[in-house]
Formats: C-alpha cells, structure tokens, sequence
C-alpha cells in the first residue's frame, strides 16, 4: 500500500533515509576504524536490524531486555551498560555480550569475575563533570550530583584504598552528549585526557568508549573533527574506539501520521488528533520538544503566539489529543490552508525516543508500525490490539 494508505496513527520508519543515515555512519568506520554501534534505548525496531548490520559494527544495550535483542535479532558486536546489574542479569549478559561497561568500581568488583571467565571484555564509566548541555540536567549526565559514572576524585579514593581494583579492566567508557556536535565531543575528550589520561596510558587498556548523543548524520554535524577525535585517540593510546549514536542512526527516519477528529474552538482551535503526545511521542512532554510537522510551521520557530491572531490566508491551531490529560498537548502550528475534522496530519522525526517509549495511559490503543521501502511502498509490520493493552496491565 502507498504511505497515505495507511490506516492512522501509524508510526512509519523511512528505509530510504535510515540507508542514507546509515551510509553516512558506515563512511565514519571506514575512514577511522573506528565501531559504530546502534544504541538501542533510541531505536529497537528490530525489524530493520538485519539492514542496519550491513553498515556498522553492532549494537548496544542499556539493560537486559535490549542486550537480549540485539544479540537475537543483529547478532554483531554486542554491548551493555548500565548503573547496576543483578547476579542474576550478569549471568545471562556474558553469554550475550562483548564488552560490559561498569557504571562503579564496586559494580566492577562485584562482577568482573563473571566478565573473565567467559571472556568478555569489560570497563568501567567515568564521568568527567565537564556539562555542555546548558540546562538540560535531566539529559547531563554530568549535571552535579548524577549518579552516572565515576568522578576522578572517588577513583582514585577506590584505587588508594584497592589498588587493583580494576585488574582485568580492558576499557572505558564516558558518555555526556545530548543530541550535540563534535566540538562537544573535543572539549570533553580534552577533560577525560586530563583527567583519566592515567587510565587510557595503561597497557592493559584495549578500547575506549565515546558513549553515544553525536548527532552525526545531522546536516551541519562536523564529522571531519569528530573522525580527528577517533584518530587523536586511537594513534595515543594505541586502542579501538568505539562511538554509540542512536538517534543518528534514525534521525529523520520516520513519521506518525495521524487524522484530525475534531476542533474545539476556546480563545483558540485546538485539533483533537487519533495520536497523543502522552502516549505516543513522551519527549514531547518529557524534554519538551516540538516536533516539525509536514506542510506546518512551528510557532516557536516563528515566534509567534497561538493567542495572536495570523496573517490573512494563515491559520493557527493547537494540536492535541483524545485522551483525558488536559496537557497531552503536542504544539503549536501555523498552516497556509485551513485544517479540518478528517484531514491527515504527519508529524517526522518520529522514529527515535517513540516506539520505545510509547504507552497506552488511557486505554489508547499503540499505533501501527509500517515500513516504507525506498519506492515508496509501505507494508504493517505490527500491529497492536486490545490484548496488548490488557497484557501489559
């Protein structure tokens, strides 16, 4: 069937841009050397791992369920991390895994032996309390106070009181990005040099991990100093590196498509939509974060106000949904033609951070999932019925 063919709302992922995605990313292997690895909390669409396989190195995992998928479905390079691990969690990861990173020393201790004798290789996080994200502290995990990784003051606290602590450590890992260029990246590599260069210098040390929010395949992302940071570190310390993007890997790569069901007019039109921000896109209310909408433009993009009145032949609406939550409000837009009970709206850039964090509050029922060849041709992948909305209870 043909994209506006689909039954709404449906999430619809965009072979043809993941491939572009993917060819970008797979250019930035074969100029460095380096590992690209999918971050599945971003995008687990498994669907499309066979063909996300062709282009980098594997993927990784931020907790049992994902390292478990990736290993089924993709079947490369296959990592982990994540604040803690139960026994019974790191009994299965290394049979699963490649590489476990550590989110502590004590986590390192308590779990390395598993990681030896079955051969994986393990790290462990550092945080190099080095924020570039202004105020985004639910997205810095070097906000102050974030539990995310060792500070250098506590390592080397652990070290004094165990100095080996760490035999058999072959890595590390930071992770501070957000949806971010690569100066980010080099002024936070400078800091980690600074500041855990002591750890990187060790002969014992094989890989060091970038973490992933490095929006690569952006249009202005500057991959030449990203590859000049991948290179720096991998001809000083003589390891593999490792870069883990998620939302470069489907940035762009995907669309809810939903249908206007009515207008309430009170000061302003509102359009109650079959798809809701609460449910189906959560960034929306969690970051927040307006997402572009085919044929509209953002109002905050314009700097104009929903309670203004628009030029002639323009028309303002809010979009919202049909569940009960007085703030399940998407955004604001601005159209050139007038939007009305039945229309098709699409929202893009829905493909990341939403089919991974969807939910059914409401009773709302889960979009369809459809795939769009590179001609166009679209096909259901999934589909979700009342089952799913009582199994999940």
């Amino acid at each position: 069937m043909r994209f506006d063919e689909l039954k709404t709302p449906a999430y619809v992922i965009d072979e043809k841009m993941l491939i572009h995605n993917l060819e970008i990313l797979h250019k930035v292997e074969e100029d460095t050397g380096c590992h690209i690895l999918l971050a599945q909390k971003a995008f687990s669409a498994y669907a499309e791992y066979p063909l996300i396989g062709k282009y980098i190195s594997g993927t990784t995992a931020s907790g049992i369920y994902e390292a478990r998928l990736g290993a089924e479905c993709m079947g490369k390079e296959n990592h982990v991390f994540a604040p803690a691990f139960t026994d019974e969690d790191m009994d299965e990861l290394v049979n699963i895994c490649d590489h476990v990173v550590f989110n502590s020393v004590n986590q390192l201790i308590c779990h390395k032996e598993k990681c030896i004798n079955n051969g994986v290789s393990f790290g462990l996080r550092v945080n190099p309390e080095h924020s570039t994200q202004g105020d985004h502290a639910i997205y810095d995990p070097c906000a102050p106070g974030s539990r995310l990784g060792v500070t250098e003051e506590n390592l080397k606290k652990a070290l004094q009181k165990n100095p080996g602590a760490l035999a058999g450590m072959e890595g590390i890992h930071f992770h501070t990005l957000c949806e971010q260029n690569s100066d980010d990246l080099e002024k936070t590599l400078n800091v980690v040099e600074k500041k855990f260069g002591f750890l990187m210098q060790s002969d014992s040390i094989k890989w060091v991990n970038f973490g992933g929010g490095h929006h690569i395949t952006r249009d202005d992302y500057d991959i030449k100093r990203l590859e000049n940071c991948i290179n720096h570190v991998k001809r000083t310390y003589n390891v593999d590196v490792y870069v883990e993007p998620g939302e470069a890997v489907a940035l762009n790569a995907g669309y809810l498509v939903t249908t206007v069901l009515d207008k309430v007019e009170n000061g302003i039109t509102t359009l109650i939509l079959d798809t809701s921000a609460a449910c189906h896109m959560p960034d929306v209310l969690e970051m927040p974060y307006v997402p572009p909408l085919r044929d509209a433009v953002r109002l905050d993009d314009i700097n104009a106000d929903i309670w203004e009145k628009p030029a002639d032949g323009r028309f303002r609406y809010r979009l919202s949904s049909y569940t009960c939550l007085a703030g399940d409000i998407t955004g604001d837009y601005e159209f050139d033609s007038e939007v009305n009970a039945g229309d098709r709206l699409v929202f893009e850039d829905m493909a990341i951070y939403s089919m991974v964090k969807n939910n059914t509050f409401n009773g709302i029922p889960l979009p369809d999932i459809a795939i769009m060849d590179a001609n166009g041709d679209c096909r259901v992948w999934k589909h979700f019925d009342y089952d799913e909305f009582k199994r999940r209870l």
